[in-house]
């Protein structure tokens, strides 16, 4: 039997405030365990919950981006379970009435467009962490993070594959740090997902058991652990078995989810409005402020890009993947071919910065260095082999030194050029010269002029080579081709 995959992803997205969600305590990071849980944080007898504004706004900020109905009224409960880093026995979040309900999220795969329907998102207080690495026989508690702000957001079972997931978790990843509500640093825990994972019978809608894999804070671990759990259910389910719902961990050791606990429902957690909070009432005016001070978002990024550039949806998308690319780009295409621009961004670039785990924002080459790169390739300066070594010498700092970049263009401009001078660089686009070498390697090479002459196509892109080669890939290709032709055509 054919196996179909229905996955949902909950994703929680830490908000960006400087104080918690419910108390003045800082929320930044790094701090030493329980420096930073004031009374409120840790349940103190007494203390009364305030809510944090700039946290409401963050949400809704998030609501209007997706196209989600933003809740004028909404309500805090009380989610009651025991866990030590839960101090007072129970978390504060939304249950019946979230702040943003529905809403989209349009990912990419295989060149083709997917909407993902999302479900709500909601405001919550995050829990402390438990810390088992540091203690024998014991576990310690920080309670730090217990009360940051948190915005659950939670999609319907509408990705079919681990790929579709992870390019959803992406997209996601992606837009909560356009809109600047989320760092979504995830090894710091800033952004972390839970996977609810079922199959079913190919063809039929009936949903099946489902297991929730909890804490994926990596992109890596999210695609694993989906695609183990597929592996796990399907085989149960095809050996007669029954899946169970539970709770899974995800052991990137052994590359496999194992249980944790066994799933709960909501009556488990016996919600109720939280009696020490007011119904959240939100303004028409605070609605209308946020989204005045919306920033162009990366959809309207997209099609401008399509529009303005000529470039195709697939390298607009991978443009818009963050804020930081998106401007890197349209600072250099603003003043050179813009497809070249993008074949370079989305090519030799990228490459540089996944190979060696640098953001774009930190990219050593910077904008004006990148347009002078492609501005003498355009003019026929440097060939495309030869400007992959000059990016290179640029990444390293060996054409202008790394405080070269914060030269004015000009002189960014004539520091490089000199370079190519001094390590004879420059493209060989002399046709004298270019013939002298054509008329040697077709004498050197008497069976591959044999072959071509016979229709063997093949053999041409040998040739050229041959001439490439001769002249350390410093040839116009162009005029090699054409030289090529006209010679071996007499």
């Amino acid at each position: 039997m054919k196996w179909e995959t229905v996955i949902g992803l909950e994703v929680h997205a830490q908000l960006s405030t400087r104080s918690k969600i419910f108390s003045s305590a800082s929320t930044a990071f790094g701090a030493a365990p329980n420096t930073q849980a004031c009374a409120v944080d840790v349940a103190l007898p007494g203390v009364l919950p305030v809510l944090n504004r700039e946290a409401v706004a963050k949400a809704i900020r998030f609501g209007l981006t997706v196209g989600a109905k933003i809740n004028r009224r909404s309500i805090f409960a009380r989610k009651n379970y025991f866990y030590p880093d839960l101090p007072k026995g129970y978390q504060i979040s939304q249950y019946e009435m979230p702040i943003v309900e529905g809403g989209t999220i349009g990912i990419y795969i295989n060149g083709e467009e997917k909407i993902v329907r999302l479900t709500r998102a909601h405001l919550e207080e995050d829990a402390g962490k438990s810390l088992h690495e540091d203690f024998h026989g014991s576990t310690g508690i920080d309670l730090n993070r217990a009360g940051t702000p948190l915005l659950e957001i939670v999609s319907e079972p509408d990705m079919r594959s681990a790929a579709e997931a992870v390019a959803y978790a992406r997209a996601l990843h992606a837009l909560v740090r356009w809109i600047d509500i989320c760092d979504g640093n995830m090894q710091e825990g800033s952004f972390r997902c839970d996977a609810n994972v079922s199959v079913r019978p190919a063809g039929t809608d009936r949903l099946g058991t489902r297991a929730e894999i909890k804490n994926l804070n990596s992109f890596r671990f999210l695609e694993r652990a989906i695609e183990f759990e597929v592996r796990r259910q399907s085989d149960i389910l095809a050996d007669g078995g029954r899946v169970v719902q539970e709770t899974r961990l995800y052991d990137p050791g052994r590359d496999e989810t194992r249980s944790m606990r066994t799933k709960e429902d909501a009556h488990d957690y016996r919600y109720f409005p939280d009696p020490d909070l007011l119904p959240l009432v939100v303004s028409p005016d605070m609605v209308g402020e946020i989204q005045a001070d919306m920033p162009e978002l990366p959809q309207a990024v997209r099609q401008r890009f399509e529009r303005d550039y000529g470039l195709s949806p697939y390298d607009a998308t991978l443009l818009t993947a963050s804020k930081e690319q998106a401007a890197y780009y349209e600072a250099v295409a603003r003043r050179v071919d813009p497809k070249l621009a993008a074949n370079w961004i989305n090519g030799e670039l990228s490459s540089y910065l996944n190979e060696r785990n640098v953001a774009i924002a930190d990219c050593p080459v910077a904008t004006d260095a990148l347009v002078w790169l492609l501005g003498r390739i355009s003019d026929g300066t440097l060939s495309a082999k030869i400007a992959k070594e000059v990016f290179r010498d640029l990444w390293d700092g060996r054409v202008v030194g790394v405080a070269g970049f914060s030269l004015p263009a000009i002189q960014l401009e004539a520091q490089g050029d000199a370079y190519l001078g001094r390590m004879g660089l420059r493209q060989i686009s002399d046709s004298g010269e270019i013939e002298k070498i054509c008329d040697d390697v077709i004498v050197a090479n008497p069976k591959q002029v044999e072959d071509y002459r016979a229709g063997k196509e093949k053999a041409f892109n040998s040739l050229v080579g041959q001439v490439m080669k001769a002249t350390r890939g410093k040839a116009n290709p162009q005029q090699v081709n054409e030289i090529l032709k006209r010679k071996l055509a007499g």
